[in-house]
């Protein structure tokens, strides 16, 4: 066969970032063994009470008379109508937003709308000038690595560690530097986040969006796990309100309220961002599907997909939660762990203090003991420093049974109690480069 000759953007995303650079390994183990413990997982739990939901909205809009119009009719590129509406209306009504159908636009999958975003407003100008995107604070989403068409385009800022406890700490957004200048295009965070389950507090929000208005740049709020669904916010933030106005693009997914297969992802700002996502959509995908848009639309509109949420989705998490708090306090001996504060998602993040190995070896460490976390390297897109605290953390999820993240922990407390033990046997290993370690896992 011949070489097959790329260009520099076929090149670049031929390339698996982050993560999905280690699921090709992870899924060959889970493939090959039938007693592994899996803490990987990014799927959401399908819960009985929400995936009933979503089977009976499908029923009624099968036995319709839209569905013939939904399954066989092209469509808008901004989105199906009715979707957007029982968008329009739900935020109008429950947050008092002053928001049109011209505020909202529907693509297929949140990943895809932080492609679009991050390639309409970062990378060349007109006039050759190169504008990045700007993460306030890693580590964060992996994707955001993968979306972007120059590796060049993001830049991602060194978070403040506050450690709160000997066994509990939160990354602060290091806002005192100027996160926002003449060459950025756009700022993305998610909120809650993944891997760490931080939540920007709202007067860091305020001071991102007030640092970017003040350049003309919009600020994309990746709320995946946000209210109002599927609301997978804790403590304080149980009452949390979006942020939204002015510069802020408010961005939501379907996904982790039980619906990751129709790829349903949701932008609302300003109609001159709004419009220049539907433009790149007509261009790239025509529209996204409206099979998964239309059961949506019934589930918003009657208030259950908010009510489900809340009483059922968020306090399943809560609980999975508080289990593996409970488990590393139980477990973890005199291992120096800490783990980052739970306030909100579907993953914990643990951080293992001097680890005398990579994470990334740890991996295989406890991969031959039969449980599979993701390795913390993977989770800071953009970010080039030297810092010995990127390779000292893992992300656990939050999707096992909690008999499976108990066991998972026992293991990982035998594990990496032997790590420690061998100390400065294993140092050699911190100085194994980020990029060779993610190659020898593919």
């Amino acid at each position: 066969m011949n070489t097959i000759i790329k260009s520099a953007i076929g090149e670049k995303m031929d390339c698996l970032t982050g993560v999905r650079a280690i699921m090709k390994d992870i899924t060959e183990t889970l493939t090959a063994r039938s007693n592994v413990i899996n803490l990987s997982a990014g799927n959401p739990v399908i819960l009985p009470e929400v995936a009933a939901l979503w089977k009976r909205c499908t029923r009624e809009l099968v036995s319709s008379s839209s569905f013939d119009e939904v399954l066989c009719r092209y469509g808008s590129s901004q989105g199906y109508e009715p979707f957007i509406e029982a968008l329009v209306g739900w935020f109008n009504e429950n947050y008092k937003w002053d928001i049109k159908k011209e505020n909202v636009v529907i693509t297929p999958g949140s990943q895809m709308l932080y492609f679009i975003a991050a390639n309409v407003f970062g990378g060349y100008t007109t006039d050759n000038r190169f504008r990045r995107i700007v993460l306030p604070l890693c580590p964060e989403y992996t994707g955001y690595e993968g979306v972007v068409l120059d590796k060049r385009m993001l830049k991602t800022f060194k978070p403040i560690i506050e450690e709160r406890s000997s066994h509990e700490f939160k990354y602060l957004a290091n806002i005192g530097e100027n996160l926002v200048d003449e060459n950025t295009g756009a700022v993305i965070f998610s909120r809650p986040c993944n891997p760490t389950g931080n939540i920007v507090s709202d007067k860091e929000v305020e001071i991102i969006v007030s640092q970017a208005s003040s350049k003309g740049v919009p600020v994309f709020i990746d709320s995946a796990y946000a209210p109002p669904f599927p609301s997978m916010v804790y403590d304080e933030f149980e009452n949390m309100k979006p942020a939204f106005g002015g510069n802020i693009v408010h961005c939501m997914s379907m996904s982790k309220a039980g619906m990751p297969g129709e790829r349903v992802g949701i932008a609302i700002g300003a109609p001159e961002y709004i419009s220049s996502i539907e433009a790149f959509q007509s261009n790239a995908n025509i529209h996204s599907s409206r099979f998964g848009q239309a059961i949506a639309a019934k589930a918003i509109a009657s208030g259950e997909l908010a009510e489900v949420s809340k009483s059922v989705i968020a306090p399943y998490y809560r609980a999975k939660a508080d289990c593996i708090k409970k488990a590393l306090h139980r477990e973890m001996g005199d291992v120096p762990w800490s783990l980052h504060k739970g306030e909100g998602g579907i993953f914990a993040w643990l951080w293992l203090k001097n680890l005398p190995i990579t994470d990334v070896q740890l991996y295989h460490d406890l991969k031959a003991q039969n449980l599979i976390v993701v390795p913390g390297s993977t989770f800071f897109p953009g970010f080039n420093e030297n810092w010995d605290h990127k390779g000292e953390c893992i992300r656990v999820s939050l999707t096992a049974t909690e008999e499976a993240i108990e066991e998972g922990v026992r293991v990982l407390a035998r594990v990496a109690d032997a790590v420690y033990n061998a100390g400065s046997q294993s140092k050699i290993m911190k100085n194994c480069k980020s990029a060779d370690c993610h190659l020898a896992l593919r």
